[in-house]
C-alpha cells in the first residue's frame, strides 16, 4: 500500500498515513489534533542512479519547493 501525505489546516501538522489508494482522498482525522480539515499533500520524490537524477527534481531542492526561490531550504 501506498504512503500517503497530509496537512491539517487546523494546527498545521504534516503526518504520512499507509492507506489503500482507492482511500487517498477519503476523509482522514489529524494524527497530532484530531481535526478533520486535512487535506492530501503532493509528495515530491527524488530518484539517482550512477550519480545522476533519473526521477523526480534534480535534488536541489526540498519537498515543499513550489518553484521559484524556496523560504524552507533556500533552493534557488
Amino acid at each position: 500500500m501506498p504512503i500517503y501525505e497530509y496537512a491539517c489546516q487546523d494546527c498545521g501538522a504534516q503526518f504520512e498515513v499507509i492507506r489503500p489508494m482507492k482511500d487517498a482522498d477519503a476523509p482522514i482525522g489529524c494524527t497530532k489534533c484530531q481535526g478533520k480539515r486535512t487535506g492530501r499533500m503532493l509528495s515530491v520524490f527524488y530518484a539517482q542512479s550512477g550519480g545522476r537524477s533519473v526521477a523526480g527534481t534534480s535534488g536541489s531542492t526540498c519537498g515543499s519547493c513550489s518553484g521559484g526561490s524556496c523560504s524552507s531550504c533556500g533552493a534557488h
